[in-house]
């Protein structure tokens, strides 16, 4: 049995790491919670039958005591993970990381050097890889149907409403605050194209640009939904439309009380009411990188706001066959050069994103309980964080990055 203590009772912590130890009591239990949200932090003690003296305003104060058990999830803002992580690991706890790791790439080798150096076990929550998903796409190129891989095509669909509602209104709308795009959302894309290939870039290039979600798209709109818009009964983004119909996981930041009197409240002033034309966002709405690795293998990926579904596609080309998969279904098509095509069932997965929620909660638990080995993991994780980095860094530039060159800069 691990116990451990969550630091950030938002919605991940809250509702994707915390709901695997309401279904596998016998594998984890939280025995401390820190958050500054009273309504949370009693939501989640009470949830988890935690002591009150296990229960802090922060993870600063957290920090004040000697260990107090044996790992903490670290789900806070992106900004806060560099030192919470740090700290964490000098206190001798093992961690479960939110991603992004950090904002900045030297911080991301920082931490590295230190996991490995205090013999940390720490997993990054690149919740994508520990998917039936992609755990089925993996073992099929392991398999060797495809013969060598050549080239991936990859795309994200965010969705038209979580862009809205996460990159326009919410907590990652603006690199200042959060981090550039490629790293609040498209670091486990990156991270999964490492884990498909287990191999380094070569090089790369990245496009994009915010181009919906401006100023420019629309005259005549007020700061906020509810001051009058005169587009509210054809705007896809009218903020009480959306909310008051939304799923809970959109809700939750709106307000603590999920009743439409106080979503509503919320929305009259806040950050989730403002128009989506007026915000203060400016990460991109739309993104594609190239990268060519080193064995050869050429990828493609795309990154889009406009979507009605919220997925991602996969399209795998090798020298003997080709692999297309929508994170939607429940299954592969393979196609051997040469013979008929078949399919693969991915086995059903419990938790958010496909299952690799609790997935990547389950690895921490086995790498706690020396189960298994999950150095490479880290490997991948800071590779996977540090391509993100570099797309960035063409985007901005408009140049092809040597990634082995980008990453010895850093250093």
């Amino acid at each position: 049995m691990i116990n451990a203590i969550m630091i950030g009772a938002g919605n991940r912590g809250i509702g994707a790491y915390g709901s695997y130890v309401i279904e596998h009591k016998d594998d984890l239990m939280f025995t401390g919670v820190a958050d500054p949200d009273l309504e949370r932090r009693n939501y989640f003690q009470t949830q988890h039958n935690i002591a009150n003296d296990r229960v802090f305003l922060s993870a600063e104060e957290l920090f004040k005591h000697p260990k107090l058990a044996d790992a903490v999830f670290i789900c806070t803002q992106d900004r806060q993970h560099i030192a919470h992580v740090l700290k964490a690991m000098d206190l001798g706890y093992h961690v479960f990381l939110e991603k992004p790791m950090a904002v900045d790439p030297k911080d991301i080798l920082k931490i590295e050097e230190k996991a490995k150096a205090t013999k940390t076990i720490l997993v990054v929550a690149h919740v994508l890889r520990y998917s039936p998903f992609f755990n089925t796409i993996k073992q099929v190129l392991n398999e060797g149907h495809l013969g060598q891989i050549m080239v991936i095509n990859h795309e994200e669909n965010v969705g038209y409403y979580h862009q809205a509602h996460s990159y326009v209104r919410g907590n990652w709308r603006n690199s200042s605050i959060a981090s550039p795009m490629i790293l609040a959302k498209s670091c486990h894309d990156m991270d999964i194209l490492s884990y498909l290939l287990d191999d380094t870039p070569k090089r790369l290039s990245s496009f994009g640009m915010r181009s919906h979600f401006r100023r420019e798209t629309m005259d005549g709109v007020p700061g906020h939904c509810l001051d009058g818009c005169p587009h509210q009964e054809t705007c896809l983004y009218y903020a009480p439309k959306v909310y008051l119909n939304a799923g809970d996981w959109m809700k939750f930041p709106v307000s603590n009380d999920l009743s439409d009197d106080a979503i509503l409240k919320a929305l009259a002033k806040g950050p989730y009411g403002r128009c989506v034309y007026r915000s203060d966002n400016d990460v991109v709405d739309h993104q594609v990188v190239s990268i060519e690795f080193n064995q050869g293998t050429t990828v493609n990926f795309s990154m889009s706001a406009f979507s009605d579904k919220i997925t991602r596609h996969i399209h795998i080309m090798g020298t003997l066959g080709e692999l297309w998969g929508d994170m939607n279904d429940d299954h592969l098509t393979i196609k051997p050069f040469g013979k008929p095509a078949f399919k693969v069932s991915i086995p059903e997965g419990k938790g958010g994103h496909g299952g690799g929620d609790h997935g990547a909660v389950k690895r921490f638990v086995k790498a706690c309980s020396h189960e298994i080995d999950v150095t490479h993991d880290l490997d991948i994780a800071v590779q996977g964080h540090l391509l993100a980095f570099a797309a960035e860094a063409s985007r901005v530039s408009g140049k092809t990055v040597d990634y082995q060159q980008y990453v010895e800069d850093l250093k």
